[in-house]
């Protein structure tokens, strides 16, 4: 696990210089502590903070083929590394046990196919002095961040945008369209990024630039839900736990300590089962939690810890710690309103220092239908018709009657029983899009300056509607499958255990999200995910006398924060200052009546906007730390 930067000045010889890669380094240091390497040849230039993780004595990176003409620096692991190498050896010289050689001889063997041969979580870019090519390569669930831009004939990339800012040495313009995006679903998706010139690339693509500066981007990958399995339900449970098995088998290869993420919940307990019946030690698991009980899952965390006998250690998150806040917003580079960030953040640290690697269980709910909304969109299918007859208007005066409106306890059933009235006369894409957004489009219409409003308003849909229409899927709970890991996974979830775990020099491994495990689940009729009202009923059957019986049937638990809270109380006088300050309104994004308006709901207990406010807290923040640089 590292931090991979590069310069490729395609459009004339102009050497790449030395400072400039170690610049960009350095500012990515704590995604790889170990060592930095670069590589230089003429108007190229390659270069990596390394965490060492695979092979401490030869895996320095840079890493070469056997004559030098192909270079490769590489973000994450490759799994099936032993397999490949085990072929490649048949025509090809090692000179490390790294997983990072394969690369440059699969490459060397089948060019840019070589990516449809790995097994693992991966950014990587490859220079190829013979074609004078540079090539670069997502994984397909997109675990591993890559950015790039072009800028005066280069081709300028980063694991983290910070390193290309490093090197233009200047801020570039602001996409407002991702801010919009932003606001709408708590994270800009892929290809954008807050600024206007640099891009994301999507996950499961690959990236080519040839001498004359030519971009090409292409999917290389993708699931489809359209082909069944023939397996039947037992034969099914069998492969799961045989695939599940041999992912977290794959995972725990390391030559350093590793450990795991231990929630409490059914995905992270069944990674740690499987880990304890695979190792000959005790695993090591930690556990964050908070004094407020609607939030904290370390009753559930101990129940696992001792049926599996592992070393377990606790941490508690407080609101206090708001000092953490501005550093988190650096960490990420762009705005990011996922609050379980705090958590991820602080869980890392503490784990950190213990161990190097840990496994954890994201991928679980994608994979096998665990969020509640799933439940919601099934129902919706039977519920919706009355609905629709009603028209939205009656459906949302309805909707107003629950007394959602009226509290910001934490687990309340009523906000999700408002959530469904309020989605039930949408349309399926439209319902999805109600159960992802923090701000609709009624809301933006609402907080927005005129200037935002008569750009952006409405727009900010089309990302989750369009691809929850296109989806390769044919009925709607297999389109929310799909759309699910196709945005709201690797653009929410997987950038914010990536920034959190890299933060602190930690790897983070996910066996849920082996690919054949996606192609397995995606072939699984949705009614063995979501039967009747049961949750991840196959994932349960498969796992029903492995782990305890609290923890199967227990139920959904996000790993959020108790924000609503934290904002009537210690938070209020913080967000007050930040949010509402002059710097801030005379950005021109939002009025500052409609700001008011929103604090003093939440304050005075008339409605919720707890989520709404962080998302605004943490865009200050990162306009604080990257456009004022006061921070």
């Amino acid at each position: 696990m590292c931090g991979i930067i590069g310069i490729y000045n395609f459009s004339n010889s102009r050497p790449v210089e030395q400072a400039a890669l170690r610049k960009m380094c350095s500012v990515i240091k704590h995604r790889g502590p170990d060592s930095q390497g670069t590589f230089l040849e003429n108007n190229i230039g390659l270069g990596i903070q390394r965490l060492a993780i695979i092979d401490l004595q030869t895996g320095n990176q840079p890493i070469y083929n056997e004559d030098k003409t192909v270079w490769v620096v590489l973000n994450g692991e490759i799994y099936n590394f032993l397999e490949l190498r085990k072929e490649l050896e048949k025509t090809h010289k090692f000179y490390t046990k790294s997983d990072t050689e394969v690369i440059v001889h699969l490459y060397e063997n089948y060019g840019e196919k070589c990516v449809d041969y790995l097994r693992g979580m991966f950014s990587f870019a490859l220079w190829d002095s013979k074609n004078k090519k540079f090539f670069a390569a997502k994984d397909r669930v997109g675990k591993k961040p890559f950015y790039y831009t072009i800028v005066n004939g280069s081709l300028v990339f980063a694991s983290e945008i910070k390193s290309i800012l490093e090197y233009l040495n200047h801020t570039p313009a602001l996409d407002m369209e991702a801010l919009d995006l932003f606001l709408t679903y708590q994270y800009i998706p892929s290809p954008k990024t807050i600024f206007s010139n640099i891009k994301s690339l999507p996950p499961a693509h690959t990236l080519t630039c040839d001498k004359n500066g030519n971009i090409d981007t292409r999917a290389y990958w993708d699931l489809d839900y359209t082909k069944k399995t023939n397996l039947s339900f037992n034969e099914t449970c069998g492969k799961i736990k045989e695939l599940l098995t041999e992912s977290t088998k794959l995972r725990m290869i390391s030559d350093v300590p590793l450990g795991a993420f231990l929630s409490g919940g059914l995905d992270s307990s069944i990674i740690v089962g499987l880990m304890s019946t695979l190792s000959s030690q005790k695993i090591k698991t930690f556990s964050i939690g908070f004094d407020e009980s609607d939030f904290s899952e370390l009753k559930y965390a101990r129940i696992a810890s001792k049926h599996f006998n592992t070393e377990h250690r606790e941490f508690i998150v407080r609101p206090k710690q708001t000092d953490i806040l501005p550093k988190l917003a650096w960490y990420y580079g762009q705005p990011y309103a996922d609050s379980s960030a705090l958590p991820s953040y602080f869980v890392s640290n503490e784990t950190r220092k213990h161990v190097t690697v840990a496994l954890l269980g994201d991928g679980g709910d994608e994979n096998f239908g665990g969020y509640l909304r799933y439940k919601a969109m099934k129902g919706s299918i039977y519920m919706s018709f009355p609905f629709q007859i009603l028209g939205k208007t009656i459906t949302k005066k309805l909707a107003s009657l629950i007394p959602y409106a009226h509290t910001t306890k934490g687990r309340n059933i009523f906000r999700y029983i408002h959530r469904l009235l309020i989605a039930l006369s949408e349309a399926p894409e439209r319902r999805n899009i109600n159960w992802h957004c923090f701000f609709t489009n009624e809301q933006k219409q609402e907080l927005y300056s005129d200037n935002m409003k008569e750009n952006l308003y409405n727009k900010g849909y089309a990302y989750l509607e369009n691809m929850f229409k296109n989806a390769k899927a044919e009925n709607i709970m297999d389109k929310t499958f799909y759309t699910d890991i196709k945005t709201y996974l690797p653009e929410c979830l997987l950038v914010k255990m990536d920034i959190a775990s890299m933060a602190n020099s930690l790897e983070a491994r996910s066996p849920f999200l082996d690919y054949k495990m996606l192609e397995l689940s995606a072939s699984l009729p949705s009614s063995w995910k979501i039967h009747g009202l049961t949750t991840k009923y196959i994932l349960k059957k498969t796992f029903k006398d492995f782990i305890p019986k609290e923890i199967l049937y227990r139920g959904k638990m996000g790993f959020g924060i108790p924000i609503g809270k934290w904002f009537k109380t210690d938070w209020k006088n913080y967000f007050k200052e930040t949010v509402m300050s002059e710097k801030a309104v005379n950005r021109g994004y939002f009025k500052k009546e409609s700001l008011e308006r929103l604090f003093n709901e939440h304050v005075s207990g008339k409605r919720n906007h707890g989520y709404r406010m962080w998302a605004l807290l943490m865009l200050e923040l990162w306009h604080k730390v990257y456009i004022d640089k006061k921070i």
